[in-house]
């Protein structure tokens, strides 16, 4: 017969014995991903700005692509509290004709 031999568990040492840390504070934004939107905001602003995607979203080579980025940047969900008449707009993705 064989029998399972286990180490016995380590105490922690140091900041582990500690528990975990505060973490990121709720709602603040990760400093890569701030990084890499200015970076993309840069690159986008030499490319031509609102021409160069006017020009992606007529292409239809580069129009899937575009829709992805507006699918991204649209918000997932919107919180508002106001008071008044609610106007409602129709977002509605339409594929392009090859031409």
């Amino acid at each position: 017969m064989s029998q399972l031999v286990t180490k016995p568990k380590r105490k922690a040492t140091g900041a582990a014995a500690m528990g975990p840390g505060p973490g990121r504070p709720k709602g603040s934004v990760n400093k890569m991903t701030v990084d890499l939107k200015t970076m993309i905001l840069g690159a986008l602003d030499e490319a031509g700005g609102v021409d160069y995607l006017v020009r992606c979203a007529n292409d239809p080579k580069t129009a899937s692509a575009f829709l992805t980025l507006v699918g991204k940047v649209l918000p997932l969900q919107v919180n508002a509290n106001f008071q008044g008449q609610m106007t409602v707009t129709r977002i509605e993705l339409v594929a392009l004709d090859d031409k």
